[in-house]
């Protein structure tokens, strides 16, 4: 036999390292690393069937890489079929059409098998196969019920229909709550005070080292007794609300005292109160008939704070 990859003259040798001897940092690699020596195994076995007695390395990676992809496209197709009829594990059925789908003879696996040149290769060493990741647990996995098959696909993990609430009752606990919000009163206050003494000027305790405990430097003011004689914020506030409910009352006295009428049961006085003309002026006979535009309202005058 003649290929131009294969040279006879000596043991099979694959001249030099395959792919599959870099060491491999994951038990998944490890795994397929193992799975790809075992193929390279096959195909110098199936060589040296044929007649040959070495090979170079591009063409036993070659001829591993093509025995790697017709096993995978078998067992793609094999899935897919059993998946077709509601099924998660493939049969024999499924293999066999998937071989005359790809074109194989059926026929000739079993003189194929028996033929009389066939070498036997050893067992390749156990490897353990990646653990499958962790799931989360929650309750106990159902089973199938004795109506349906063993062969159908399981449950799904508990922690994926399983209700788990993920909320805390709140605490009404006297003694924490007061201790909860002690302690945040204590963090705001340390932040505050971080804060101004990195953006203000500070003063230190040290000399010789000015950023070991920063103190908030202390401006003394111009004018000491200022504060003393200006009213505090409460006060002015207090002031505020004091104005503008004597403003109200003063107002509704004033609507008061325009809504009160007079009964009287002499007509002649009620036509004495009406103007020589007996017309009622236009002005209050058109007060209901007039429109509520917040434009067309009398002007409201700002509130003049007062002085002490």
């Amino acid at each position: 036999m003649a290929d131009p990859a294969v040279a006879s003259g000596g043991p099979l040798n694959t001249g030099g390292r395959g792919s599959g001897s870099k060491a491999a940092s994951s038990p998944a690699e490890n795994y397929h690393l193992a799975r790809r020596r075992t193929l390279q195994v096959v195909v110098s076995a199936l060589l040296t069937e044929c007649g040959f007695e070495s090979a170079e390395k591009a063409a036993v990676e070659t001829l591993t890489e093509m025995m790697q992809s017709y096993i995978t496209e078998i067992g793609r197709c094999a899935k897919a079929y059993c998946e077709h009829t509601a099924r998660s594990i493939p049969t024999l059925p499924d293999t066999v059409v998937t071989l005359i789908e790809m074109g194989f003879n059926v026929d000739t696996l079993p003189v194929y098998a028996k033929r009389s040149q066939r070498m036997v290769i050893t067992a390749p060493p156990v490897t353990n196969a990646p653990a499958p990741p962790k799931a989360l647990s929650a309750g106990q996995k159902r089973t199938h019920p004795p109506h349906i098959p063993s062969h159908f696909p399981e449950f799904p993990d508990p922690h994926t229909y399983i209700k788990t609430p993920t909320f805390r009752e709140p605490v009404s606990e006297y003694q924490v709550v007061r201790e909860k919000a002690a302690t945040q009163r204590r963090d705001v206050e340390r932040a505050l005070t971080r804060f101004m003494a990195k953006t203000g000027e500070t003063q230190s305790l040290f000399k010789d080292d000015i950023t070991a405990f920063p103190l908030i430097a202390a401006r003394p003011s111009t004018i000491p007794y200022l504060s003393a004689l200006l009213p505090s914020e409460l006060e002015l506030q207090t002031l505020e609300e004091t104005d503008s409910s004597e403003q109200d009352d003063q107002t509704d006295s004033e609507n008061t005292a325009g809504n009160i009428i007079t009964d009287d049961p002499g007509a002649d006085k009620e036509n004495s109160m009406l103007p020589p003309s007996g017309v009622v002026p236009s002005a209050k006979a058109n007060e209901d008939n007039v429109i509520d535009n917040p434009y067309l309202r009398p002007v409201k005058k700002p509130k003049v704070r007062r002085k002490k």
